[in-house]
């Protein structure tokens, strides 16, 4: 399915002026968004999701406009059928493991009950082996688990596109590596289209069918992924920004 992306924002703070000016389209069934950080990663993310209005452009997903600024066209979040994995998870503190999933379905503003099932819901935390920690609240989770718990809440909606912002920046290594193979395993047998922020050259390797490159607010450059050996060569300083600041337009 293809995802074309041409949009454009303007972004101002009292210590920066920043121009988001990103225009490409892929095929890829996972696509990695790389670059350093302020280079508008998170933004772009953010436009496609229907988190950030674009100043003009547009944003088309297979045969569907989630945004036309000529046409007037502009899809709420819960209408594009998108779903976003935040950098730090985004779990409710107050909910449980599966309450947290449930809002995933949920449509109103009172949290899913404690008590509340749905076939959805059971289905994803025996499929991400959450079921132990079901009833459990974050503050009693592992990083793998928050994880877990926050991709399941993305999945349980049936999304047509999955986005996901520096999903192993939070892990240690060890755990990184096993989450990068679970969710491998997991888009493969989905089979959803997947683009992702990142820093990590081996998150290049693992999930770059097709790798953008941002400086600036723009594409520098399209590829299939090098060897992640190979990535530090080709993109000097890039890897030693671990994260986004808020603000950074990135």
């Amino acid at each position: 399915m293809v995802l074309s992306i041409a949009i454009r924002k303007r972004l101002e703070t009292a210590n920066r002026r920043f121009l988001l000016d990103v225009a490409f389209e892929t095929h890829a069934q996972r696509v990695v968004l790389f670059g350093p950080s302020g280079s508008g990663k998170t933004l772009t993310l953010q436009a496609l999701a229907g988190l950030q209005r674009p100043d003009e452009g547009a944003i088309r997903f297979g045969t569907r406009a989630l945004f036309d600024s000529a046409r007037g066209i502009d899809l709420k979040p819960q209408q594009r059928r998108v779903a976003y994995l935040f950098q730090d998870y985004a779990l409710f503190p107050h909910l449980s493991a599966r309450q947290n999933i449930a809002f995933g379905l949920h449509k109103g503003w009172l949290n899913p009950g404690r008590r509340s099932t749905h076939p959805d819901v059971e289905y994803w935390l025996d499929a991400l082996e959450l079921r132990g920690v079901a009833d459990s609240h974050p503050v009693h989770l592992s990083g793998g688990q928050k994880q877990r718990v926050a991709l399941a809440r993305a999945l349980v909606s049936k999304p047509q596109l999955l986005l996901l912002d520096e999903p192993f920046s939070a892990l240690d290594h060890a755990l990184r590596e096993r989450m990068r193979s679970e969710l491998l395993a997991l888009q493969t047998r989905l089979d959803i289209p997947m683009l992702l922020i990142t820093h990590d050259p081996e998150d290049v390797a693992a999930f770059g069918d097709e790798v953008v490159h941002l400086v600036e607010g723009r594409v520098e450059q399209r590829a299939a992924p090098a060897p992640f050996a190979r990535v530090r060569e080709q993109c000097p300083g890039v890897l030693l920004d671990q994260r986004d600041g808020p603000g950074s337009g990135a």
